[in-house]
């Protein structure tokens, strides 16, 4: 009986050391970096920056950019920015693109190029000096050269060709 009650002890204290493994570290799993001084919490799937200076401004995206696992071309599309849509700039990192989350949140989604998008307070002056500009009635002024005694060659402005008057 004593023998039994040993071998129980035993076991309860084998078992009660033991710790359930840690849950597997997934593209999903949030991770949290420092870079610079700054505190960066993001999914695994997105690589930490190496260097990071901090911006905290909401943005308006130009187009619908690819939002990145990495800041350059190379990582994988994580999603893309809606056109128009706000979202925040955490801060600029290397090669001169921007960390990006969700509007009005704090955890690092991915990167875009630094062109992707613009303050929010410049969006609409941004977007009406980007519309083309009318073109000036080139018709209005002809373009004659002398060819040789009283002739002379005009452009027709609309369709470009050369007329002998």
């Amino acid at each position: 009986m004593k023998i039994s009650i040993a071998l129980t002890l035993l076991a309860v204290l084998t078992l009660a050391g033991c710790k359930a493994p840690p849950p597997p570290v997934t593209d999903d799993t949030l991770v949290t970096s420092e870079v610079d001084g700054v505190q960066l919490t993001h999914r695994h799937a997105v690589q930490a920056p190496n260097s990071f200076n901090p911006v905290n401004e909401t943005y308006r995206a130009l187009y619908n950019a690819s939002v990145m696992s990495s800041p350059d071309f190379g990582g994988k599309i994580i999603r893309y920015l809606d056109n128009g849509k706000p979202f925040t700039v955490l801060g600029e990192v290397e090669n001169h693109w921007l960390a990006v989350a969700e509007a009005d949140q704090q955890q690092l989604i991915g990167y875009v190029p630094f062109k992707a998008g613009v303050k929010a307070e410049l969006y609409d002056a941004t977007i009406k000096g980007d519309r083309p500009r009318a073109r000036k009635n080139s018709s209005a002024k002809k373009v004659c050269v002398d060819v040789g005694g009283k002739s002379k060659a005009c452009r027709n402005n609309d369709t470009a060709t050369w007329i002998l008057e």
